[in-house]
């Protein structure tokens, strides 16, 4: 016989677990983060600025040797192009889909300081803290904190110069954070912590460590939960070690290597798509795509994932002895004139990314081709910006007032003048 009161005691006991698991579903699931910019204006950019926009990256594809790239450029008054250019191997006939994912370089570092900023916020950890207490083992680095880490103000040296040459001998081989770290370490200190902006890949793979510890997480989770999954990037992810890029899925990456006799092969260059994304761990590792790569820039710039009252831009340095005035660093990030962003390059890939926090104005670029470091991919983001910002206004919009510090001629030279192959 059945007892209704036992069965609906059990009904009301499921009820509440169900209540209590969606309570305790809401409050863990990550919250979205929005991005506020102006919105965007449907339709394409007019053909003569797409006309302009593409003879600049086949340009630098050219000077860099490149045989393909994707880009996103949009201009919220105006419209947006986001396109493939190119072909997948020198010389073949696969043209790159717009939609093909790569090795976004040291953008990663503007995400691993994402994570850091919010775990601060939380309690978790404190940006104040010295790296030794979450990281044992290493050099004397007690009076090196966290944010000093992020900034990229620690004065620690870096590592992939000094390994370029063991990574492509063995590129499936997996490498350990503390074991790529170490070589930074090793290089003579640059200056007092917190004094100078150094680049340090080193040290954001210390950061990566620092919050792995605190948390108990992966890396790979940290930057999911407080990153890829606020900002709803569908094709961004930090791979796991065991993982090798698959050609059927990322853009072919190349690095064009010098002869015998020093001249640079162009036609020939090595292929380094598989070479582990181990390699570049919190500093270099993540995957994304041209669409996500544009909105994680628009998040960055306008601070989407930032706690309120974050000062993580507040005290920037420049970006290099003699830089000019309108280019800085802070937070793991760029300012150049009015955009904020990121840029760098791994074997394979030259990427730049950068977005302007009042207009809108995004541009995203990837060039498969890693012989001349970032400067391709960045001179050419800041090209497609200024080309851009002269974009006409759509039906019903206005052309904003905001300019850059350059012109698009400026570094459409200076990319020229930075060629390592022959431009036709």
């Amino acid at each position: 016989m059945r007892h209704p009161r036992r069965i609906r005691r059990a009904g009301t006991a499921m009820a509440l677990a169900l209540v209590a698991a969606l309570a305790f579903a809401a409050c863990t699931a990550p919250q979205a983060a929005p991005i506020d910019l102006p919105s965007q204006a449907e339709g394409d950019l007019p053909a003569d600025t797409v006309k302009q926009l593409q003879d600049a990256v086949t340009h630098a594809m050219a000077a860099s040797g490149a045989s393909g790239a994707v880009v996103g450029v949009w201009a919220p008054w105006s419209g947006s192009w986001v396109s493939g250019l190119g072909t997948e191997t020198p010389g073949g006939k696969d043209a790159v889909a717009a939609d093909r994912e790569f090795k976004v370089g040291q953008v990663t570092r503007a995400m691993t300081c994402d994570v850091l900023y919010a775990l601060a916020d939380q309690g978790t950890v404190s940006l104040d803290d010295p790296i030794t207490d979450y990281v044992s083992g290493v050099a004397d680095l007690s009076n090196i904190t966290l944010a000093e880490l992020c900034a990229s103000t620690s004065g620690i040296g870096s590592y992939s110069g000094q390994l370029l040459g063991s990574w492509l001998s063995n590129p499936a081989r997996q490498w350990s954070p503390r074991e790529l770290a170490s070589f930074g370490l090793g290089m003579p200190r640059t200056g007092e912590p917190g004094t100078s902006y150094v680049d340090s890949d080193a040290g954001y793979l210390l950061l990566g460590l620092a919050l792995e510890r605190a948390t108990g997480k992966t890396a790979s989770q940290l930057l999911d939960q407080y990153v890829d999954q606020p900002l709803g990037l569908k094709a961004t992810q930090l791979p796991s070690p065991a993982s090798t890029p698959s050609k059927t899925e990322m853009l072919s990456g190349y690095l064009s290597q010098r002869d015998a006799a020093g001249a640079m092969n162009c036609a020939q260059p090595l292929d380094v798509t598989a070479l582990s994304t181990t390699t570049g761990y919190t500093d270099s590792g993540v995957v994304s795509d041209i669409d996500d790569l544009g909105r994680y820039a628009q998040a960055l710039a306008s601070g989407a994932l930032l706690p309120d009252k974050s000062d993580r831009f507040a005290s920037p340095l420049p970006a290099f002895p003699g830089a000019p005035s309108w280019f800085t660093a802070a937070g793991g990030a760029y300012q150049a004139g009015s955009l904020i962003g990121q840029t760098g390059s791994v074997p394979g890939y030259s990427t730049a990314a950068f977005a302007d926090p009042d207009t809108g104005l995004t541009v995203a670029v990837v060039l498969n081709n890693s012989a001349m470091g970032n400067t391709p991919a960045l001179y050419l983001a800041w090209e497609l910006a200024a080309l851009a910002s002269k974009a006409p206004a759509a039906s019903g919009q206005t052309v904003p007032e905001a300019g850059l510090p350059w012109t698009a001629q400026q570094y459409h030279d200076a990319i020229t003048a930075a060629a390592i192959c022959p431009i036709p």
